[in-house]
């Protein structure tokens, strides 16, 4: 069997296992490497150290150091549902008495899921070339610049949103890679940029977190502020979280190319959960440790630690505007958290003053 044809029975392997693009680039050291020091010198990584660690530079900037046998990486994408569609699909900001997850996040975890399918794959090919390969896979888990290699493997460009778009399918996708120590052929690089003039996703963000350079300020984020930090979301940025309570979806929805061509429907593994789409805020806000752990069981959501997710609820019912979430927020700074009461105190007051205004315009 030529290498070029383990690659197209590798792909279509890859495709049968459920993700939905495949392509395969070389370890070379990545371009964009520069832009990558430079977000990482601005502070832009926010409380995110382990990605300025020394170490995790150097293999991101050389996969070899990854895995000195590597000659093929195979970079793979899986779409979940279009955070376009479902309950509650109007303004990605309208305020009200329930929070908003972001779309990937609304069904099984995929660092569970992909993980199976990734391995799988190796032991695939293994069979078919009746040898062991050098192999290092990971999921938005490993030291690698992973849009980089995407565009490199002809799956899309890097968007002024910074993600990774795709022509046919837009940029509702999950990447993986396999590091692969076999010759297989590469395949074109996406070298066109498609985002044109527009500057759709820069002007809906809330937060301003969106940089020229086509990358993300974290420390303004919204994904990064409940999902990755562990600590205090800033109260000047609190009103823009909106109804957002793990991630966010905003700079995607507003995008041209998702309007017109990502899937309505992704992977059924990441089908959305129907208690997950709307979370009721004063529920949420009541959910004890083993409520919380039950109910997000092998969820993306669990990342953020019954705290974190208790602190970004709060925060959306301070933005909601509902003066009937108040004896919930009462109820949440008693809670054992100081993070949770110090929002939810946040979150209450906010409320009280707004009725407080109401109450005054109309004396």
């Amino acid at each position: 069997m030529t290498p070029g044809q383990l690659a197209l029975i590798l792909k279509e392997k890859a495709r049968q296992l459920g993700f939905t693009l495949a392509g395969i680039t070389t370890p070379q050291a990545p371009a964009h490497l520069d832009v990558y020091r430079s977000w990482l010198e601005s502070g832009r990584q926010a409380q995110m150290n382990y990605l300025a660690d020394q170490r995790a530079v150097e293999r991101r900037s050389d996969p070899l150091l990854i895995l000195p046998e590597c000659r093929s990486i195979l970079v793979l994408g899986t779409h979940y549902s279009n955070p376009l569609y479902g309950p509650g699909t109007g303004d990605a900001l309208s305020a009200g008495d329930s929070g908003r997850i972001a779309a990937y996040a609304l069904g099984k975890d995929y660092h569970l899921v992909l993980a199976q399918r990734l391995q799988a794959l190796v032991t695939f090919l293994e069979e078919k070339t009746g040898q062991a390969i050098p192999n290092r896979w990971y999921t938005d888990t490993g030291p690698i610049l992973e849009r980089e290699l995407g565009m490199r493997a002809g799956l899309g460009w890097i968007g002024k949103n910074s993600c990774l778009i795709n022509p046919q399918s837009g940029s509702t996708f999950l990447l993986a890679e396999i590091l692969l120590g076999i010759d297989l052929p590469a395949d074109e690089p996406f070298v066109s940029d498609q985002c044109g003039s527009c500057t759709r996703c820069i002007k809906a963000c809330p937060t301003g977190c969106i940089l020229p350079d086509r990358t993300l300020d974290a420390r303004r984020c919204i994904s990064y502020l409940t999902i990755e930090n562990k600590e205090e979301i800033p109260v000047e940025l609190r009103p823009q979280l909106g109804e957002w309570v793990f991630g966010c979806d905003i700079c995607q929805m507003v995008c041209p190319w998702n309007l017109r061509f990502a899937p309505e429907n992704g992977d059924p593994e990441f089908a959305p959960r129907s208690d997950l789409q709307r979370p009721a805020l004063a529920a949420e806000l009541v959910l004890g440790p083993e409520e919380f752990n039950r109910k997000f069981k092998d969820s993306p959501v669990k990342r953020a630690k019954r705290r974190g997710y208790l602190r970004n609820v709060a925060v959306a019912a301070g933005n909601s505007g509902k003066r009937e979430l108040l004896p919930a927020l009462q109820r949440a700074q008693a809670d054992p958290e100081a993070l949770v009461r110090d929002h939810a105190q946040w979150a209450a007051a906010k409320l009280e003053s707004l009725s407080s205004d109401t109450n005054h315009q109309y004396q």
